[in-house]
C-alpha cells in the first residue's frame, strides 16, 4: 500500500526540494511507500483531505482543527522553536506607520491561508477596519501579495511571518511591517491519518531522534528546521480551541 503525504501550501517554495528529501528519508526509515503530493492552494488540498487521499500532513493550525475533529488525524510532532505568527505589511512609501493610520477603503491583499487571514483581521481592529470597509483581493501565494504591494496594486498585505522574512532582502527593503502578532502558542503540526496510526509511535520516535540519525540533520536543514519536538494531544486541542475562539 502506498500512503500519501502533503504539506500546507503556505510553506516557502524554497523548501520544496527539502520536503521531497524528507519524504524519501521517511520512506526508507519506515520501509513503506509514501508519495508526496504538493497542492497549489488550500482548496485543492482540502478536497483531497475530504476525499481521504491524505495520510500524513504538515498542517497549518486552522486546518488542524478539521483534520483532528472531522477526519480522525492524530498529532505527531512540530518543528522546535517555530510558531505561526502573522504580519501586516505596506509598501515602504505608504504614509501609514502603524495600523491606526490605515484609512477605510484601503485595498487589502491576502492568500487563502485562513489562520493568517483570521489573525490579520484581528490586528486591523484598532483601525476599525473590517471586510465591510475594505477592498479585498485574494491571491494564490505570498509572493503575489508582495508583488501587489510593490506595484501599488494594494495598500495592505497579510503574510505568515516566516513567509515574509523568507522574501529576499531586496523585496523586504521595499516593504514595511506595521505590526506582528505575538500569540506564541499557534504552530504547524505533523499529523497522521487513520491508515497510518498503527505506525504513529514508530514515526514519532524516528522524527524525535532525527537530528541524531545518519543524514537526519541534513534533511532537517533542507526544511529549515533544527529538530522536531513532541506534541501532546492536549496541546493541540488547546490550540484548536484558541483558533475557534478567535474565529
Amino acid at each position: 500500500m502506498t500512503f500519501q503525504m502533503t504539506v500546507s501550501p503556505d510553506f516557502s517554495p524554497d523548501y520544496i526540494p527539502g520536503w521531497y528529501i524528507f519524504n524519501t528519508w521517511l520512506q526508507k526509515q519506515l520501509e513503506e511507500g509514501i508519495r508526496l503530493k504538493l497542492y497549489n492552494n488550500f482548496d485543492d488540498q482540502r478536497e483531497a483531505i475530504y476525499n481521504d487521499q491524505v495520510d500524513i500532513i504538515y498542517a497549518n493550525p486552522f486546518d488542524a482543527s478539521m483534520l483532528i475533529r472531522e477526519k480522525g488525524f492524530k498529532a505527531l510532532v512540530r518543528p522546535a522553536g517555530k510558531h505561526d505568527e502573522a504580519v501586516i505589511v505596506v509598501n515602504a512609501q505608504h504614509p501609514a506607520t502603524c495600523v491606526e493610520d490605515l484609512p477605510p477603503d484601503s485595498r487589502l491583499v491576502f492568500t487563502n491561508d485562513p489562520g493568517v487571514h483570521l489573525i490579520g483581521m484581528i490586528m486591523l481592529e484598532p483601525a476599525d477596519l473590517h471586510t465591510g470597509n475594505l477592498q479585498t483581493q485574494e491571491v494564490d501565494s505570498y509572493v503575489l501579495v508582495a508583488k501587489n504591494l510593490l506595484h501599488n496594486e494594494a495598500d495592505i498585505g497579510f503574510f505568515l511571518k516566516e513567509a515574509f522574512y523568507d522574501l529576499s532582502n531586496f523585496i523586504q527593503e521595499q516593504l514595511r511591517v506595521l505590526v506582528e502578532s505575538e500569540i506564541s502558542v499557534v504552530h504547524h503540526t505533523l499529523l497522521v491519518g487513520p491508515r497510518l496510526q498503527g505506525k504513529r509511535e514508530q514515526i514519532r520516535d524516528l522524527l524525535l531522534d532525527m537530528s541524531a540519525a545518519p543524514k537526519g540533520q541534513g534533511v532537517l536543514d533542507s526544511l529549515g528546521f533544527q529538530s522536531w519536538e513532541n506534541v501532546d494531544q492536549e496541546d493541540v486541542e488547546f490550540m484548536i480551541d484558541l483558533m475557534d475562539t478567535l474565529a
